[in-house]
């Protein structure tokens, strides 16, 4: 079958064979500096964890809007918990995506240097299984993206640990995305996800319920998102983009309305994030290898995360 993005298989870089690995870094490096996207295959989630998460997933949206509406935390600004339909949109768009998700992030107990750092994780109280079919989903796809950080090192001559350090005990957001059947008097501008670019360093979306999944190439054209199936799609962010100077860009992309739209979508992206103290200011290596001017803006994680938030109203 044709993909439309690069496949890299992650048991190449944990085979412990030097040149199984330099093919895995030469595929993340040349993927995200190309195209933003690729799809990982034989990563450390498994067919049963997936489809544990989803069948918790679909509980959780299947609750009452009262009940759902009970875990939204105005204090926290969509960081922990429920998020309601329409309230995100894309940036530089007024018109609301039409999705509801829920938020989980680090969490970091005692004695650990930063417990407290981050807001607690809010959890429904109807669902017996969801927080440790969930917790175990995070720990797997940070573990899987923290290696990616590694090869997007390698790629750039820098080392192994240069990017992936800052991602270590990250602000990182697992999103579970519930796209209902599409209502007839929807805003006529809303889409399942408006055109936008993610804001972190890296982005591992679990193969969704069904497609939509739309990337804008470098010319300028739409494509459809055609994977193997049961692979982790990763694009890079717009963090990435800053500390690299625009040497790995973030790729725009989309979830479009199905034919069939009377047919609810679900989704899992989890956004890696680095913690909010790192500087995302480029890399001298990068600001050579992009024309030796710098591009991007000196700014940390936590400002960069914040300004972001704002733009697309969760803030």
């Amino acid at each position: 079958m044709n993909y439309s993005i690069p496949v890299v298989d992650l048991n190449d870089y944990l085979s412990g064979d030097a040149e199984r690995e330099r093919a895995f870094v030469r595929g993340v490096g040349s993927a995200l500096q190309e195209i933003g996207f690729f799809a990982l295959t034989n990563h450390n989630l498994s067919t049963d964890l997936i489809g544990d998460s989803y069948a918790e997933t679909r509980k959780l949206f299947a609750l009452p809007t009262e009940e759902k509406l009970k875990y939204e935390v105005p204090g926290l600004k969509g960081q922990r918990g429920y998020t309601a339909f329409g309230k995100e949109h894309a940036k530089n768009s007024k018109a609301p995506d039409l999705k509801e998700f829920w938020h989980v992030g680090q969490e970091l107990k005692a004695p650990h240097a930063l417990a407290g750092l981050y807001p607690e994780n809010v959890w429904p109280k109807e669902l017996d299984h969801f927080q440790s079919v969930t917790q175990k989903v995070f720990q797997s796809l940070e573990f899987a993206g923290l290696k990616i950080l590694e090869a997007c090192a390698l790629y750039l001559g820098e080392d192994r640990e240069r990017i992936r350090d800052t991602a270590v005990d990250g602000n990182s957001i697992l999103r579970l995305i519930h796209y209902p059947p599409i209502a007839a008097d929807k805003n006529p501008d809303s889409i399942r996800a408006g055109a936008h670019e993610d804001i972190n360093l890296i982005t591992l979306l679990i193969d969704a319920t069904s497609s939509g999944l739309e990337l804008m190439d470098r010319n300028g054209n739409w494509i459809p998102v055609v994977t193997p199936k049961g692979c982790l799609i990763v694009d890079a962010g717009d963090m990435l983009q800053n500390l690299t100077n625009g040497f790995f860009k973030s790729t725009t992309h989309r979830v479009v309305n199905p034919d069939n739209s009377r047919d609810a979508r679900y989704s899992m992206p989890f956004f890696m994030h680095a913690r909010g103290e790192v500087s995302l200011n480029p890399l001298p290596s990068c600001i050579a290898a992009t024309g030796g001017k710098q591009v991007y803006p000196d700014i940390t994680a936590d400002a960069y995360l914040l300004q972001r938030l704002k733009e697309i109203g969760l803030a």
